[in-house]
């Protein structure tokens, strides 16, 4: 966890600070001398610092730390010296267990700081207070909740990562062990001939011409294949993709709805549609933080209309991701796209997710003169 994400969460505890306005009170109203009342505002205020740094370490590996020590000794020192409205510190100390110690210590140590705030209640006659031991309890159930909340989140998220990682080295492998087995032969073919042709140049150059005609036969023919595999690699349908999108999704913890009957679509609109279903899904894996994805496909005979819609993170950056300057994502299906006389757009959804849309008619263009 970098700097600026603890800070933020200790920015999500601010909030709880308002029961800080009991010893704030004390030091205004109560009549101390004015070194009391420096002291005590010293104290109050090392005791934030040193809270809100323990707090910005939640779903961290629990372990004591140096500032939670200092937190509950001031917290400690501060009721006792000052009475019934500093107890409320306690509620803080009981969040800062939470989250820091391990299991087995936080409800022992929480009762206990609980029923500290209770005895220093009591001590001083100050019943009207005695709602704050049991909000130590509340707290420290609601930080245990939201720690457990932030610990899943980041692995799940890392989790994504890696299993996006792990489809792009997947499909090189696929495609470099395909490229092997398919050209293996040809060229292993083709090293023999020539050499057996150098070898006959001299003796039988009537034979040697022969194997080197062979030679070029099994270099077009190889030629031939790497094409019809290219091609094929580049020519997805839309039925593949929506099955490798459910598999992709669904095994990063996406639920996905897609449609339920495939519609016939031509050659060249169904390859098209195949390459946005392909990229939006690659870009929901990697960068929306989606957690719903729902892919709509109809056609009326006249077009067809697909639709990626996702419940991330709604904003302009997937689309730069998308548009790279390459030619690749966002700006090579506007390409396909628009090849075929249709229309894609891609951006945030009013009321938050994001969605790709492509329209694309069934029929070729007519191009009039």
């Amino acid at each position: 966890m970098n700097r600026s994400s603890r800070w933020a969460q200790a920015a999500w505890a601010a909030p709880w600070l308002l029961f800080q306005v009991f010893p704030i009170t004390d030091i205004v109203t109560t009549d101390r001398p004015a070194l009391a009342r420096w002291v005590a505002a010293a104290g109050l205020l090392a005791f934030t610092v040193a809270y809100l740094s323990v707090i910005g370490q939640l779903g961290r590996p629990r372990a004591l730390r140096a500032d939670f020590v200092v937190m509950t000794a001031l917290a400690v020192a501060l009721a006792v010296g000052y009475g019934a409205n500093w107890s409320g510190l306690m509620i803080y100390v009981s969040a800062a267990i939470a989250a820091t110690l391990p299991m087995r210590w936080v409800w022992p140590s929480v009762v206990a700081a609980a029923v500290f705030c209770g005895a220093v209640i009591l001590l001083d006659d100050a019943t009207g207070l005695l709602f704050l031991p049991p909000i130590c309890l509340l707290t420290a159930f609601a930080i245990r909740g939201t720690g457990y909340l932030i610990t899943v989140n980041r692995e799940l998220q890392e989790a994504r990562e890696e299993l996006a990682r792990n489809a792009v080295a997947e499909e090189r492998l696929r495609f470099a062990r395909d490229l092997h087995d398919l050209l293996g032969h040809s060229l292993s073919l083709i090293a023999l001939k020539s050499e057996l042709a150098r070898r006959l140049a001299e003796v039988d150059p009537a034979r040697a011409g022969r194997e080197m005609a062979d030679v070029e036969e099994a270099a077009r023919r190889a030629l031939a294949e790497v094409r019809d595999a290219v091609s094929g690699y580049r020519q997805v349908t839309c039925a593949q993709a929506l099955a490798e999108a459910r598999a992709a999704l669904t095994g990063a913890g996406i639920a996905v709805r897609l449609p339920e009957v495939v519609p016939v679509l031509p050659g060249t609109v169904d390859a098209a549609l195949g390459w946005v279903v392909r990229e939006a899904t690659t870009n929901v894996l990697r960068h929306s933080g989606a957690g719903r994805v729902t892919v709509e496909l109809t056609e009326d005979g006249g077009q067809a209309v697909l639709a990626v819609t996702d419940d991330g993170a709604g904003t302009g950056e997937r689309v730069t991701v998308l548009g790279g300057s390459s030619g690749s994502g966002l700006a090579g299906l506007r390409e396909r796209v628009t090849a075929l006389g249709g229309e894609l757009e891609a951006g945030p959804v009013d009321g938050g997710g994001y969605r790709v849309r492509a329209v694309v008619p069934l029929l070729p263009a007519v191009v009039t003169a």
